[in-house]
């Protein structure tokens, strides 16, 4: 498979991903939305895709490494459930970003 077909495969399932967890949403079903978006189809995908392209040994940091963001990822849900009703979807939104990159940030740190 050619660069081009290849990474055109990959943004569809990413799509079709990020397309059914908002479609799921927008109708109030919140919970197949979030195990929609959080199953892992993208991280399972991805496993094999490493491994197609760079083999088992590329697996293996890349699996260690997720590990490390579940702390910034739950800080960032965190704030956004709390912030939601108190500062508004866009300010929480963004507070939660900003959250969670600086939890990366402190992690990268950590990690030198």
């Amino acid at each position: 498979m050619n660069e081009v077909l290849k990474y055109g495969l990959y943004f569809l399932i990413g799509g079709t991903v990020v397309s059914l967890s908002s479609y799921l949403g927008s109708r109030g079903e919140g919970f197949l939305a979030a195990f929609a978006s959080t199953f892992p189809a993208i991280t399972g995908v991805t496993f094999i895709l490493i491994h197609l392209n760079g083999g088992q040994d590329h697996v293996l940091p890349y699996a260690k490494h997720l590990l490390w963001f579940v702390p910034p990822w739950l800080a960032y849900v965190g704030v956004m459930i709390l912030g939601l009703n108190r500062l508004g979807f866009w300010p929480a939104m963004v507070l939660s970003l900003a959250v969670y990159m600086g939890g990366v940030g402190l992690l990268k740190l950590a990690l030198r």
